[in-house]
């Protein structure tokens, strides 16, 4: 079966919080501060409808260009990236992968369903299901039981990787 290593989220507190956002008319990354955000203009001007919304607070840090925090979605895609994906929802926070098998285990497979929560990078903004199968001496494939670690061991993962993305950009 294949293990996956299990990691420890610690929380990161930092005296002042600032998030990233990307500079529209340079495309540059800038920190952002939220107690002064900087004016959004709107699809019709100033106070009409914004695609990334108008009111950023704490717990959408992160979350701009997707409707998810954006560091659970990019840490997601990356603990997953070995497995094929059927479908990707940055808005809906769902990613589906198909069936893998891994290698010298060409008998079971393997397949998750990540799903982002929130807009905040916390603990309970994370939901992993993993689904197992074995295929049988006819070559039919059934439903096996999971280790019952696999899921929040992969959750766990994912938020350290969410975490190490937000450090490398609050770092620049």
């Amino acid at each position: 079966m294949a293990g996956l290593l299990a990691l420890t989220l610690t929380a990161c507190e930092g005296s002042k919080a600032v998030y990233p956002e990307t500079d529209r008319s340079t495309g540059q990354r800038v920190m952002v501060d939220p107690a002064n955000p900087p004016e959004r203009k709107g699809l019709f001007g100033p106070g009409g409808l914004s695609l990334l919304g108008d009111d950023k607070s704490k717990e959408d840090a992160g979350a701009t260009g997707v409707g998810v925090n954006s560091f659970l979605w990019r840490a997601s895609l990356d603990t997953i990236a070995f497995m094929p994906l059927t479908s990707a929802d940055p808005f809906g926070g769902v990613i589906l992968s198909d069936w893998y098998s891994p290698p010298g285990a060409p008998d079971e497979r393997f397949k998750a369903n990540v799903y982002i929560l929130g807009k905040g990078l916390r603990a309970d903004g994370i939901k992993v299901a993993v689904f197992r199968q074995t295929r049988d001496a006819r070559g039919t494939w059934t439903e096996a039981p999971v280790n019952a670690r696999m899921a929040s061991d992969m959750e766990n993962i994912i938020l350290t990787r969410a975490r190490q993305l937000r450090l490398a950009v609050l770092e620049k």
